[in-house]
């Protein structure tokens, strides 16, 4: 398990799924602050905010881990996630968190 999972998961909540794979990953406060909005599908793009923070973390490699998020999770917006793939959000979270640790 990723810290970004754990993070996520912990109870009470204080990470959204961006946020969780933001401060997972070391991200500064204002980094993981900053995301604050990006969950549910209201990342840029109506992406998974898991997703979104990879790319921010990874900007270099956003088409190898858009592809390899698609391949493994099925979608890239949170709506296609939640209504056609039925993946979990912390799946979703490990996933992103995953790919930030293969790609950066």
């Amino acid at each position: 398990m990723t810290q970004a999972h754990a993070l996520f998961t912990a109870v009470p909540r204080k990470h959204n799924c961006a946020q969780a794979v933001m401060a997972g990953a070391g991200g500064t406060d204002e980094a993981v602050a900053a995301l604050a909005g990006s969950s549910g599908g209201r990342a840029p793009g109506g992406l998974c905010g898991a997703l979104h923070a990879a790319l921010i973390l990874c900007p270099e490699r956003a088409e190898e881990i858009k592809a390899a998020f698609a391949r493994e999770v099925g979608a890239l917006t949170c709506h296609d996630i939640k209504t056609q793939t039925g993946t979990p959000c912390p799946v979703c979270v490990e996933t992103a968190a995953k790919l930030v640790e293969r790609f950066a």
